[in-house]
């Protein structure tokens, strides 16, 4: 028999709602509530595509040359982007994590980045999916178990749709005010405001724009969350929700992901690409610290 390239398969069943979650890299494969996917599916005997649904740490996007100086100690992580010569996506995105605590309306999985070439920090992670009536909340748990301070950032790379209409004709809205200008390797070299394409506060048809921008200047609402939708001509809307950990929000169009002409990823994050080595909202954690995050999906039918 052959193995799931995605390791074991995870589920949470409610009377609207049901989730899948993968073993390797604790993505989120599946969301269905009220009947409708909300995540585009992928082949049963494929890898994950496109890094869906993954959890990245500690770091989202990319690292340049996968070069960083941390307290006066220069590193060189493993390029895993050969391509563009990056560290790309974290050090666990192919990682398989354990149950901790199931239910069936509630799961955490978890695993540990520990010490290796170019990272010598230990973290201990923990990402518990809960089951909601009309959609998912997803909480983040990170804690230095290390004995040194370690650098820091997460994100999460959450593909989108409303099953049955095609992404092309769904509309996308997002508050970010300002948005990364990028080199020829996908790293940024300004920040500038939104405008044209990039402007997605008044939204913007996904099948008439390509987008692959990191976003902030998020607006909150009174809970501090940040907002931002993919809605279907007839009213139906995908939203995720973001916390104030989130101060990021790429928003990434693609072609390539499998019997799909086109699918979206809305991706919180902590820190935008090449953190690590611009500082850019750069966390560090102390031994013994703990970060916490959370973000979530809601469908309004």
């Amino acid at each position: 028999m052959t193995a799931d390239p995605t390791g074991q398969r995870f589920r949470l069943r409610g009377p609207r709602s049901s989730v899948e979650v993968t073993q390797v890299g604790a993505a989120l494969r599946s969301l269905v509530v009220d009947g409708v996917e909300l995540v585009p599916p992928y082949p049963d005997d494929a890898p994950t595509p496109a890094a869906c649904g993954v959890v990245l740490v500690p770091w989202p996007n990319r690292i340049r040359d996968g070069r960083y100086t941390f307290e006066g100690v220069d590193q060189q992580l493993a390029i895993s982007e050969p391509k563009f010569g990056n560290a790309s996506h974290g050090l666990l995105r192919f990682g398989a994590h354990t149950p901790v605590e199931a239910t069936e309306e509630y799961l955490t999985l978890g695993a540990d980045v520990v010490p290796q070439t170019g990272y010598p920090f230990h973290l201990r992670t923990r990402v518990t999916y809960e089951l909601q009536p009309d959609g998912l909340r997803v909480a983040h748990r990170v804690e230095n178990v290390g004995a040194r301070t370690a650098p820091f950032a997460l994100g999460i790379h959450p593909y989108l749709q409303i099953g049955g209409v095609p992404t092309a004709d769904l509309t996308v809205r997002s508050t970010g005010t300002t948005t990364l200008v990028m080199d020829d390797r996908n790293i940024p070299v300004d920040e500038v405001p939104v405008g044209g394409d990039t402007d997605l506060r008044g939204g913007r048809r996904l099948g008439d724009v390509s987008l692959d921008n990191a976003y902030r200047g998020l607006d909150r609402d009174a809970t501090g969350f940040a907002r931002h939708t993919l809605t279907a001509p007839d009213g139906r809307a995908v939203e995720l929700w973001q916390d104030r950990s989130f101060g990021w929000a790429q928003v990434f169009t693609t072609d390539r992901f499998p019997e799909h002409p086109l699918a979206v990823a809305i991706e919180p994050m902590t820190a935008p690409a090449n953190a690590f080595a611009s500082g850019v909202d750069l966390r560090t954690l102390a031994p013994g610290d703990v970060f916490e995050a959370q973000w979530g999906v809601t469908f309004r039918g």
